[in-house]
C-alpha cells in the first residue's frame, strides 16, 4: 500500500524508485548514451547535444499545502523549484513547459495570483515559457492545484554527484527555512501566516550557480539543493554514491535559532527539513575557502564549510556528525512522512 511517506523524498522515496523502476530497466535504457539519467539518479538528466555541451532536463510535480505562504506560493516554488534542478547539474536554464490541475470551483482570483507568481519568475530569470497543460478535475478530486513543470538548459560540463576524497561541504545559507514555515501552517501554530517572522527561502539560484560553474566548475564535484529530506538526504546520497564517510559539524551548520527550537519541540531534526533556495556543494579543498568568499560576494553571506568527504575502508555511505559536545552520531536519512506536501 503506497503512504505518504513514499513521497517524502527519503528512505521510503528511494526504495520505491528502486523497486518500480530501477530494478525494471535495462541498463541501456537508463539513459540516452553518453549521458546522465537513471543510471545515477539525481533530480535532472543530461543528454549528449554533439558539440559538447549537453541538454539539461528536469520534471517535478508541485503539491505543497497551502499553496500560499509567507514568502512565495505554489507558482513561485514551481519555477523556482525545476530551475534550480538545471543548475544544480551545471545547466544554464533557456526554457520551461508547464502542467496546471486545478480544482473545479477554485476561485479565478486564486488561480490567476499563482500564474502571475509563476510567470514573473519565469521573467525574471529570462526562461521562455515554450508550452504547456491545463486541466480541471470535479471537486472533491484534487486539492486546490497541482503544477508540474519540465525545466530546460544546457551545460558545458555536466556536474555528477560524487565527492572525492578531501572535497569539502559547503552550505550556501540557512537550512530548513522553507520546511519549517510549511509545518507551522500544516500544524495550525499560527493564526494568520502574516504573524510569522520566518518565511519561506523559496528563490531561483541562478545568481549564484551561473557565475559559480563559470568560474570553479572544474572543482565542484557534487551540487544539489536540498528540498525533500533536508540536508541529511542528500550528505547520505553523496556518501553512498562517493563510497566514502562524510564528516560534519554541527556548530558549523546554519540553522536559524527559531527553526532550531521549533523542529526540537516536535522532535524533528531540523537538518530533515526542505530549503527551496540553498545550494550544497561538494568542493576541491584547493579552492574551497576561496569558493566561499566568492559565494559571500555574489549576496549569499551566510555560505561556509560545514564539513567534509573523506575515503573508508569501514562504515562506507555514512554521514557523521561532530556534535556541540565533542562526540560523535550518525546523521541517518530520514524516514517516514515528516511534511507532507512540502513542495
Amino acid at each position: 500500500m503506497i503512504k505518504l511517506s513514499h513521497g517524502s523524498g527519503g528512505v521510503e522515496t528511494a526504495e520505491i524508485i528502486e523497486k518500480l523502476f530501477l530494478k525494471r530497466l535495462p541498463e541501456s535504457l537508463k539513459k540516452v548514451a553518453g549521458g546522465l539519467g537513471l543510471d545515477f539518479p539525481d533530480d535532472a538528466a543530461a543528454i549528449p547535444m554533439g558539440d559538447g555541451r549537453y541538454l539539461v532536463v528536469t520534471i517535478d510535480a508541485y503539491t505543497v499545502n497551502p499553496p500560499f505562504f509567507p514568502g512565495g506560493d505554489i507558482g513561485v516554488l514551481a519555477a523556482s523549484g525545476s530551475i534550480n534542478d538545471v543548475l544544480m547539474l551545471g545547466g544554464r536554464p533557456v526554457a520551461m513547459l508547464d502542467s496546471i490541475i486545478a480544482e473545479e470551483g477554485l476561485p479565478y482570483e486564486t488561480l490567476d495570483r499563482v500564474v502571475k507568481s509563476f510567470l514573473s519568475v519565469l521573467e525574471t530569470e529570462g526562461v521562455a515559457l515554450i508550452g504547456g497543460d491545463f486541466k480541471v478535475m470535479p471537486k472533491g478530486q484534487l486539492d486546490k492545484i497541482v503544477i508540474t513543470t519540465v525545466g530546460i538548459g544546457v551545460a558545458e560540463r555536466v556536474i555528477v554527484d560524487r565527492p572525492r576524497h578531501g572535497d569539502k561541504i559547503v552550505v550556501s545559507d540557512f537550512v530548513g527555512d522553507h520546511g519549517a514555515v510549511i509545518l507551522m501552517l500544516q500544524m495550525g501554530d499560527v493564526d494568520k501566516p502574516e504573524q510569522l517572522k520566518l518565511k519561506s527561502d523559496v528563490k531561483p539560484l541562478t545568481k549564484l550557480m551561473v557565475p559559480l560553474v563559470e568560474k570553479y566548475g572544474e572543482y565542484i564535484h557534487a551540487a544539489r539543493d536540498p528540498t525533500r529530506g533536508g540536508l541529511a538526504m542528500v550528505l547520505n546520497d553523496w556518501a553512498k554514491a562517493g563510497g566514502g564517510v562524510i564528516v560534519v559539524e554541527e556548530e558549523s551548520l546554519p540553522v536559524r535559532p527559531e527553526v532550531a527550537s521549533y523542529a526540537g519541540m516536535l522532535g524533528i531534526d531540523p537538518l530533515y527539513l526542505a530549503s527551496e533556495g540553498v545550494a550544497v556543494l561538494a568542493i576541491d579543498p584547493s579552492v574551497a575557502e576561496e569558493v566561499v568568499k566568492f559565494v559571500r560576494g555574489l549576496g549569499f553571506q551566510n555560505a561556509r564549510i560545514v564539513g567534509e568527504f573523506r575515503e573508508a575502508k569501514q562504515h562506507r555511505g555514512y554521514v557523521l556528525l561532530k556534535t556541540l559536545a565533542g562526540g560523535l552520531r550518525i546523521l541517518e536519512p530520514p524516514r517516514g512522512d515528516i511534511v507532507p506536501r512540502i513542495c
